[in-house]
């Protein structure tokens, strides 16, 4: 039986997940990749167990069908040997709010919230037992673009709202599990060389963009250094620090029994 530990990443036929695959995999991870396409998903089980020897299991699943992710979930709880869980899958569907189909909105959601959050929730557990493990939560720049406007910038409020909601819960994740060795790490690529905006019909092909492999390894070097969110083309920190300095600045000074003098009759 191996002892090899296990990793599984979502969305990996193409792009972010499937760079994350092979570097897991030639890490000495054996694999379990969830995409939507069959095809796309045995092709690169084939060809990672070819090239490093791993087991790589594919789960064909839309994280959006709740059938479907229930069966992911109860793959990771079973697992004893999980080791790493990528929470990948995503899309953008950009819009004005007032035009996005309903039934589109809620698959952002579904993916892009409930799927992160039963997925950490299946894993946690065994991590927890077992004091070790990391769970990385792909997210985007646009988490943090609430303030800004639509142009040049997509139109994007569910998308960016649902990327928040990861950096918000993997920030708070990060404290409660402060005192185990799980970590926790929530990374904000911007532009990256996939599939993400072509399948959109958005033309990509002047725009400079950054590599999945860049990424990727921004991710794991983030990790072993601790860092909770990993900004992969942000070259001095510091600045992403000022960020958590003004939230934190607000919560005391408006925790306050009075309303604010500008908000008085």
């Amino acid at each position: 039986m191996t002892t090899r530990p296990t990793a599984l990443v979502t969305g990996a036929s193409s792009g972010i997940g499937e760079v994350y695959a092979e570097r897991l995999a030639r890490d000495g991870h054996d694999l379990i990749v969830v995409a939507r396409r069959r095809a796309r998903l045995e092709a690169l089980a084939a060809r990672l167990t070819k090239e490093t020897g791993v087991s790589v299991e594919p789960i064909v699943a839309d994280l959006a069908d709740r059938a479907a992710l229930a069966r992911v979930e109860a793959r990771i709880a079973e697992d004893e040997r999980l080791a790493v869980l990528v929470n990948n899958a995503g899309f953008g569907a950009y819009q004005p709010f007032a035009e996005i189909d309903p039934a589109v909105a809620d698959s952002l959601i579904e993916v892009h919230i409930r799927a992160v959050v039963r997925l950490t929730r299946a894993a946690l557990p065994g991590m927890l037992k077992r004091d070790a493990g990391a769970i990385v939560n792909i997210a985007s720049l646009l988490a943090l673009s609430g303030t800004l406007p639509p142009d040049p910038f997509p139109m994007r409020a569910v998308y960016a709202g649902a990327k928040a909601f990861q950096l918000a819960f993997t920030q708070t994740l990060a404290g409660e599990l402060g005192k185990t060795r799980v970590k926790v790490q929530c990374c904000l690529p911007g532009l990256v060389a996939t599939e993400f905006h072509t399948v959109q019909g958005v033309d990509m092909s002047r725009m400079p963009r950054m590599s999945s492999a860049d990424v990727v390894q921004a991710c794991i070097a983030g990790l072993a250094r601790g860092e909770v969110v990993c900004v992969p083309a942000l070259e001095d920190a510091a600045v992403f620090d000022k960020v958590g300095e003004a939230q934190r600045s607000v919560l005391p000074a408006a925790r306050q029994p009075a309303v604010a003098a500008r908000y008085r009759a």
